[in-house]
């Protein structure tokens, strides 16, 4: 996935490192709220929770899940806003 998606430029990133569940899912909530559909987001996280959390998430409310990659100690998770 992460191949496919390496030339993807969010329009928005959002670094919730050092919080815990549920400040990712809350803070990509609310920035997709003043985002236009098609509009993509960076959640960068720290919490090894966010990976099932934000498939789950995605999944609830139908936005696109692009991408969910891990190095090291960091996840980034890209979500496009669907209408």
């Amino acid at each position: 996935m992460a191949e496919q998606t390496a030339s993807i430029t969010p329009d928005l990133v959002i670094d919730t490192s050092g919080s815990y569940c549920p400040v990712p899912i809350i803070e990509t909530a609310k920035a997709l709220k003043t985002m236009q559909p098609g509009r993509i987001v960076l959640v960068i996280a720290t919490d090894p929770g966010v990976d099932p959390d934000m498939r789950a998430w995605c999944k609830a409310t139908k936005n696109d899940l692009l991408d969910l990659t891990r190095r090291g100690d960091v996840w980034r998770c890209l979500v496009r806003k669907r209408g």
